[in-house]
Parts: C-alpha cells; sequence; structure tokens
C-alpha cells in the first residue's frame, strides 16, 4: 500500500534580527482546525532543510505530527551575516525560537512539542532540551556533539594552535581581510581520492553531501573559520544528569565507525538520570545509512513515533 501524501508549507520565523527559512510538513489529514502534536527537526553541521531535516519530517508527519525542519541562522535560505557561520550557541538559540513560531500556530498544542536531532543536530537538541522545558520529549539519531567531536580530533598542541589559528584570522578580519572559509569535507570523491581518503564514513558524507540526489544548492559545504573556536568549547551532554528530565530516546546505527555515533549515545543513554529514557540500536546501519536509507530511517521511525505519541499525550 503506498504511503499517504503529507503537505509542506514555506515558514519563516525569527532569532532576533534573523529571517529563518522554514518549512512545516503536514500529517496526510491534516485539519487547521484540529490541535496536532509537533516535533522540530535539528539537523546535521552542514545540512539544510531540504536534506535530512526533509526526510526526517515527512515521515513523522505521515505518522500524526506537523514537523518543523529550517535552516540555521546564517546558513542556507536563512539570514544572518557573516554566511556559513557555525555557532552552537546560535544552533541551540534556532530550537528555541523554532517553538516561539510553534506556539503562534493555531493547530499546534503547545503542551505537545518534542525534539528531534541527528547528528550534531542531536547534541544541538539535548542542549535546547536542557533548558527549553518546552520540549516535552527529545529524540537523537546517530547523534554526536560538535565540540567532543572537533576536539577528538585535535588533540594537545594542534588544539592550541588551531586557536591561535582563528585569533589570527579574526584579527586579519578586523582589520578589512576577507573573512576565511574553509570544506566541511572533500567536495567530491575524485578529490577525497586525491588526498587517498579511505575512511569509510567519511566517503559516505561525501557520497551523500556531494554526489547524490540529495546534494543542494544551498548546503555551500563551507565553514567559516571563526566557527572553530566557539565549536571547540562547546560541550552539548555535560549538564545532562543535571537538567534533562524529559522523556529521552537515543537512536545508535549498529555499525561503528569514525564519528563515534554508537559511542556517543551509549554515553548520553548513560548520563540520563529519569526514567523514561530508551536506548535503541539499528543493526547493521552506519551514520550516513540513517540519513537516507528507509531500510534503516523506517526502523528507527517505528520507534520514535510511539515513543513520542506516547509521551506527547495530552
Amino acid at each position: 500500500m503506498a504511503a499517504a501524501t503529507t503537505h509542506m508549507r514555506e515558514a519563516s520565523f525569527r532569532n532576533g534580527g534573523t529571517a529563518i527559512a522554514a518549512q512545516l510538513h503536514l500529517p496526510p489529514d491534516f485539519d487547521q482546525d484540529r490541535s496536532w502534536p509537533a516535533v522540530v527537526l535539528s539537523t546535521p553541521g552542514s545540512s539544510v532543510k531540504e536534506q535530512v531535516g526533509a526526510i526526517y519530517a515527512r515521515k513523522l508527519a505521515a505518522r500524526g505530527f506537523v514537523a518543523i525542519t529550517f535552516d540555521p541562522s546564517h546558513q542556507g535560505g536563512s539570514g544572518g551575516e557573516p554566511r556559513d557561520l557555525e555557532d552552537p550557541a546560535m544552533r541551540v538559540e534556532d530550537l528555541r525560537c523554532a517553538v516561539d513560531h510553534l506556539v503562534t500556530l493555531p493547530f499546534v498544542d503547545e503542551a505537545r512539542i518534542a525534539v528531534l536531532g541527528v547528528c550534531a543536530g542531536g547534541g544541538y537538541a539535548v542542549n535546547a532540551a536542557l533548558t527549553e522545558h518546552r520540549f516535552k520529549a527529545v529524540a537523537t539519531v546517530a547523534g554526536t556533539d560538535v565540540g567532543r567531536a572537533f576536539r577528538r580530533m585535535l588533540r594537545g598542541d594542534r588544539l592550541h594552535a588551531r586557536l591561535a589559528e582563528v585569533g589570527r584570522a579574526r584579527t586579519a578580519a578586523a582589520r578589512g581581510a576577507a573573512e576565511r572559509r574553509e570544506r566541511w569535507i572533500p567536495d567530491s570523491l575524485e578529490a577525497a581520492g586525491s588526498e587517498s581518503i579511505t575512511d569509510r564514513d567519511l566517503l559516505e558524507a561525501i557520497r551523500f553531501y556531494r554526489e547524490s540526489p540529495h546534494r543542494h544548492p544551498n548546503a555551500s559545504n563551507r565553514l567559516l573559520l571563526r566557527s572553530v573556536g566557539p565549536m571547540l568549547g562547546f560541550d552539548a551532554f555535560h549538564l545532562v544528569p543535571d537538567l534533562l528530565v524529559q522523556p529521552l530516546m537515543v537512536i545508535v546505527g549498529g555499525r561503528q565507525g569514525s564519528t563515534c555515533q554508537y559511542e556517543t549515545g551509549q554515553a548520553l543513554y548513560g548520563l540520563a538520570r529519569g526514567p523514561d529514557k530508551a536506548l535503541v540500536v539499528i543493526p547493521g546501519a552506519g551514520h550516513y545509512d540513517l540519513y537516507h536509507r528507509d531500510d534503516y530511517i523506517d526502523p528507527a521511525i517505528d520507534r520514535i513515533a510511539p515513543f513520542l505519541q506516547f509521551h506527547l499525550d495530552p
């Protein structure tokens, strides 16, 4: 039987002075005179709303949720200068502002709002939920903490040398030089080959973002160098034992890899002190399989949707 058709509306909201480009995905039987549960999608670093966010939003809408996905401040179709800034504090505030928008919609039940984060968006989702208790439930898929990930790549003297480099770049920009940008990942598999890259997860990321139908012109694959400072100083989970009170579902792929999503998910589950928590392993799934492969995403949604429905019940 074919899946029922969901509906999508372009939307926008604001984070302070910045206009945020968003999409609302609505259930097949949507009736604006009814009151619906809602889910805010927190997307991976470098991703735009038409990629991973849209995939999960459509699937959640098919299960009866209003789902909102959006481009982060300074990225994609959203406003904000300078462009290509990845600031964890801003990413977390974007999530709060998405809730501010949802509670103005007459068809959203403000008492039934959840957040779902994928990859770095998982870390941002959890961090937001620590102090944003309008999120009544939290779920992550292949969740990572972008700060820990960057610190893991840059240990000891390399980390401090990198921060010194960021400082020099900011000084140059303050004196009128152009802001420096770097790539998130190689721009093609060919470029990865020329650099002798063999890591499976990185190659799958390149394939998804740069050489699949999911490639999108608004996803620049560029990171403003000044982003590295706040990213290195970010810790998504350190206050989880003290502040995370909402029900939590952690979805991890069973195939471990260089992104450490499996280990990060287990660590998050262990840190959470609430009684309503669940850890689900999707057998055989790698990190990027959980971005776009229905044979892995659908089992995840089969666990997330009833979990959220149960905890968002009026």
